[in-house]
């Protein structure tokens, strides 16, 4: 079962593989899995169905195939949706009488569809589950035939995407109604990761018969209208890395309808029809019938995630009601769980055994602790310690980074203080950020330019990185002072724990009609050095050319402790390679200024 033809096949996996793919994830891109991840799991199925013509396994991984197949019978079945869509399934059905329960994971966005976890659901077979993993509609590898026409992959689903719409939702009622035929389940959970996960609780909120028990989402989502249009800004970068890691063209993947939404997201039509579509995808639309349903629910996060970034996943989180745990690490989309759930470490993958431990409490009852927990656990950046590895150049990490346990996410944040902005810094090309009020002062720059501040290099692969001690290094000095505005702190004589939501308020006005704000925290060392601490975009519209407009915006969640001796950094600049801009790349003049009825001011979390 190879994912391409007979010039790509299934290769002998190494334990030379497996260590490079725990090192630096599984992703090369934000449309690119590592092929060495791939073939693991192209590997596993082969020999878990004895299509292998030769040994593909080290040894480790061929004992885990041995004891699932010991106790369990394998399955590759098709699921007929109820339009006729047929889905392509996975399955691992223990061998015994007696009542299990299933583990349902709808697979995640990528053109691999179910296989890439295959790992995962040998560990969750032996963990006394049933597991049936599917790829949800229109998933898949498509690849094109040279004499016109498509193939698909095995694991490729039928049909269209709809994007976690209604269609997804009535195929995990399917699923669930073909578990329940197969194997009796004693009960139901979903587990998911990435588009699984978002599947998993909008199946959970609106299974007609009220059938989930209990559900883990992973690099999640609670509101995909905030993840993906906040404050009137496009994530253009997450969209269109979604688009192009369906696994075939975009014509075959999506409907004329849903081909039409997108469109108009990319081009920045209907707003408000796009933004009513996306908040039909949210959990948080259906918080009602989740807290009605009391599902215990797992929420994984990370602080850059730059798919579906945190305070979102967070304000969803806080409005739940039902058993709940919210993890939230350092890096960003599936960086923490995504080796975990594709290959063995040579130490428990803490992300992926929390998670494995929630379903055993809930659904197997185990009596592990899981009861005890507190509901929020943050990892707090950088916090961990590393040394050099001589053949790489790069930090590895010797010890793990702080986390921090709260019975709240109003926990977290114990107390704030206010930074106002002012007119100048020991740097003269910069404003300050002082104890003060201060006003009568303006720093103009030309908007329109992307500049060396910014949020990452790369979607998911800045914050892999940065997840194994790696965070991108910011040279301050590079920041070109004419397309952007800089106030920094003199060096702090105490360390501050930031430990929640900043807030900016300004006052700014633009030569343009509509403009684009990016706000960026750095912590910079003394040596001029910087790491992003948190950053988020706003849009003003309808704005009069020349006047002022008072505006405030909340910055993305933060855990960070920044040291002493250490500064503060607030840029504010108009482009981000990650969102939409208001002025399409056309120079204007920005004005940020603080007016005497509003002094400008960043008030900071502290915890």
């Amino acid at each position: 079962m190879s994912h391409s033809q007979d010039d790509n096949p299934i290769t002998h996996v190494t334990a030379a593989q497996l260590n490079r793919i725990a090192g630096q994830g599984i992703y090369t891109s934000a449309t690119s899995v590592d092929p060495d991840a791939v073939n693991v799991a192209e590997a596993l199925v082969a020999t878990l169905n004895g299509t292998a013509e030769t040994p593909l396994l080290t040894a480790d991984l061929q004992q885990l195939t041995e004891q699932v197949r010991q106790k369990a019978t394998i399955g590759f079945p098709r699921i007929t949706a109820d339009d006729g869509v047929r889905l392509s399934a996975h399955t691992i059905k223990l061998n015994t009488s007696e009542p299990r329960p299933v583990v349902i994971v709808p697979s995640g966005w990528t053109p691999f569809g179910w296989i890439l976890f295959e790992y995962a659901y040998l560990q969750l077979a032996l963990r006394g589950y049933h597991v049936l993993a599917y790829t949800p509609r229109g998933i898949g590898l498509t690849t094109p035939l040279p004499g016109g026409g498509f193939v698909d992959a095995p694991w490729t689903s039928e049909g269209t995407i709809d994007v976690a719409g209604s269609s997804d939702w009535t195929d995990g009622s399917t699923v669930i109604g073909y578990a329940q035929q197969h194997f009796n389940p004693s009960r139901i959970a979903f587990f998911g990761e990435s588009y699984g996960s978002g599947i998993s609780q909008l199946v959970a909120a609106n299974d007609p018969a009220d059938r989930v028990d209990a559900v883990v989402a992973l690099s999640t989502w609670g509101d995909l209208a905030d993840s993906l249009y906040q404050n009137d800004t496009r994530h253009l970068a997450a969209v269109k890395a979604l688009i192009d890691f369906t696994g075939g063209p975009i014509e075959r993947k999506f409907d004329p309808a849903t081909r039409q939404l997108l469109e108009d997201f990319l081009a920045g039509r209907n707003p408000d029809g796009v933004k009513k579509w996306l908040k039909e995808r949210s959990p948080s639309s259906y918080l009602d019938d989740t807290n009605a349903r009391g599902v215990p629910t797992f929420f994984s996060n990370t602080w850059h995630e730059t798919l579906f970034p945190a305070s979102q996943t967070i304000a969803h989180f806080d409005a739940l009601t039902v058993p709940k745990r919210l993890n939230l690490w350092i890096g960003d989309h599936a960086a923490p769980e995504g080796a975990g759930l594709t290959i063995p470490f040579s130490g428990p993958n803490v992300p992926v055994e929390e998670a494995f431990a929630w379903l055993d409490h809930h659904v197997l009852g185990a009596d592990n602790g899981v009861a005890a927990w507190p509901p929020v656990n943050s990892q707090i950046m950088f916090t961990y310690k590393t040394r050099i590895d001589p053949a790489t150049g790069q930090n590895v990490i010797t010890e793990p980074a702080v986390r921090e346990a709260k019975p709240s996410w109003a926990d977290v944040t114990t107390s704030t203080e206010s930074w106002y902005l002012t007119a100048s810094s020991t740097d003269r090309r910069d404003g300050g950020l002082g104890t003060a009020p201060e006003t009568g002062w303006k720093r103009e720059f030309t908007a329109g330019q992307l500049t060396a501040a910014t949020a990452v290099d790369a979607v998911i692969t800045t914050g892999q990185a940065e997840w194994k001690g790696n965070p991108k290094p910011y040279a301050t000095g590079t920041f070109d002072r004419r397309h952007l505005a800089v106030w920094t702190s003199g060096p702090l004589q105490n360390a501050r724990r930031i430990r929640g939501v900043p807030e900016l308020a300004l006052t700014v006005r633009s030569s343009a009609a509509a403009t684009t704000l990016v706000a960026y925290l750095f912590d910079v060392a003394p040596d001029d050095t910087a790491r992003i601490i948190t950053h988020e975009p706003l849009t003003l519209l309808d704005m009069s050319p020349g006047e002022n407009h008072n505006a405030s915006w909340k910055l993305q969640a933060a855990g960070y402790d920044l040291a002493a001796n250490h500064r503060l950094m607030l840029v504010v600049n108009s482009r981000d390679q990650l969102y939409s801009d208001a002025g399409d790349g056309r120079s204007s003049t920005t004005t940020i200024t603080s007016v005497d009825d509003s002094a400008a001011h960043l008030v900071l979390p502290l915890g």
